[in-house]
């Protein structure tokens, strides 16, 4: 019998994976993680809002707008290459030339200095998240070949909480010894900081990049290393293309037949816009209106990610209680409470004005009690992130075979990206037409609502009553 992750059963006929594999492939998690976390939504994000740019909201509604033109090209390529995994078989060179781009994009962060044109920031982060995205296909979509149905829940979440971990001990290092005060000049320990790092240059946060894309070279090594393969066909690369758009016409076409996917895909299209673009944006949007630095955002990001392990670690044991659909539900239930205490609290009041809260700030780090209220409703998206996304993953892995999961996963990927541009581009215009960042980030709620909605009248698994084969 084969040796699985610790206390999960070993699997039977689909996942005969060994434990070094398994973690392996979970490993993937911990190593992609850094670059959303320190470098999207808590570090530099932030930093190219607020001091890249001398005015926030036109900073928000740019950073917007880079998010958008990397979702547009991540949801037209994703189910392409999704079936093109299908074709080929084998994932790893994939998610191998992927890394290249992903690593030089990442390492190139460090030149993007305050008063430098934003071409190049903005370049950088758009290939370096269309290459993460591009891998986080051909990774997840290897899961049903590794993990049995009954575990997928459970390994998904327990990968997620991983991932997690992996952000935090970034963010905690950045905090601890990179990011130094600019009014002290010493870090969170209070310590110069390492390397000599200048925050008055920008420093404390240019360093994210090449210090996330050091993180993803090392542990994604585990994965090359031990996570077995799918067999790599030995068909032309013209055959392959022409086979995998031919898979990917076929899956599209096919989802007349299994509406329940088709219904799934259409749910989690919508409410991952807005599911990214909270996480994303909610950095900025702190930034912005309690003028939040690297510290600050770096504490913020550090408690965010303690509650996200957590929830994703009760969320691997209820996942199999209760279902994969059942998660992703309470989850999106605990987003759209988090998303209106956040766009509902400002300097002096919290909830649109009906509770006022002191203006007084004790002097300390989040010393405002809208600060203090702001983290409490940060608590319930930490809880809610990891198991909205890891549960929806198994949902999915729960729903097809393993022979399909790439093209599927692809189409994943796709319901992920395809409206990826609203979010953000309407936070954005919101901003930019009202002169206010918290109406943009308003527009954040419909997207978590109206996904909730559809999601109810799915059937769980997917494709219950649709297969057809």
């Amino acid at each position: 019998m084969a040796e699985t992750v610790e206390g999960a059963p070993a699997p039977a006929k689909q996942g005969q994976t060994r434990r070094a594999g398994l973690w392996g492939w979970m490993l993937f998690d911990l190593a992609a993680q850094p670059f959303f976390t320190v470098v999207i939504t808590f570090i530099f994000g932030p930093y190219f809002v607020s001091r890249l740019t001398a005015d926030p909201a036109a900073g928000q509604a740019m950073w917007g707008y880079t998010l958008t033109v990397s979702g547009l090209i991540i949801a037209v390529m994703s189910p392409i290459l999704g079936s093109l995994a299908d074709a080929t078989g084998a994932r790893k060179p994939w998610i191998a030339s992927f890394a290249v781009v992903k690593i030089a994009a990442l390492s190139a962060l460090w030149f993007a200095v305050p008063g430098s044109p934003l071409i190049l920031p903005f370049a950088c982060i758009v290939l370096a998240s269309i290459a993460a995205e591009f891998s986080i296909v051909f990774n997840d979509s290897m899961m049903p070949r590794l993990v049995p149905p009954e575990d997928t829940g459970r390994i998904s979440n327990i990968a997620w909480g991983i991932g997690y971990l992996g952000g935090m001990i970034v963010l905690i290092a950045v905090v601890a010894l990179l990011a130094g005060s600019p009014e002290t000049g010493v870090t969170a320990l209070g310590i110069a900081p390492l390397f000599g790092l200048d925050p008055a240059t920008g420093a404390d946060a240019r360093i994210t990049g090449p210090l996330a894309a050091a993180w993803y070279a090392l542990f994604i090594l585990p994965m090359f290393l031990f996570t077995p393969d799918a067999p790599k066909t030995t068909i032309s690369a013209s055959r392959a293309i022409a086979e995998g758009l031919t898979d990917l016409k076929s899956a599209i076409l096919g989802l007349r037949q299994r509406r329940g996917i088709l219904k799934f895909l259409i749910a989690r299209m919508i409410f991952q816009d807005g599911v990214n673009a909270l996480v994303v944006l909610g950095g900025t949007f702190a930034a912005g209106m309690f003028a939040w630095r690297t510290l600050e955002l770096g504490l913020y990001g550090i408690i965010l990610n303690v509650v996200a392990i957590g929830g994703c670690l009760v969320a691997s044991r209820l996942d199999t209680a209760l279902g994969s659909k059942t998660i992703v539900v309470l989850s999106l239930l605990s987003l759209i409470v988090a998303t209106i205490g956040i766009v509902s609290t400002g300097p002096g009041f919290t909830l649109f004005g009906l509770v006022q809260l002191s203006t007084a700030d004790s002097g300390g780090l989040f010393g405002t009690a809208a600060e203090k209220a702001y983290i409490l409703f940060g608590l319930l998206v930490g809880i809610a992130f990891g198991p909205v996304q890891a549960s929806a993953r198994s949902y999915l892995a729960r729903s097809v075979a393993p022979e399909e999961a790439g093209r599927y996963f692809g189409l994943y990927a796709l319901s992920g990206r395809a409206t990826s541009f609203l979010a953000p581009a309407s936070v954005a215009t919101l901003t930019l037409a009202t002169g206010s960042a918290r109406v943009g980030m308003m527009a954040l709620i419909a997207f978590l609502v109206i996904g909730l909605l559809i999601l109810l009248t799915t059937p769980y698994p997917a494709d219950k009553g649709d297969r057809t084969g």
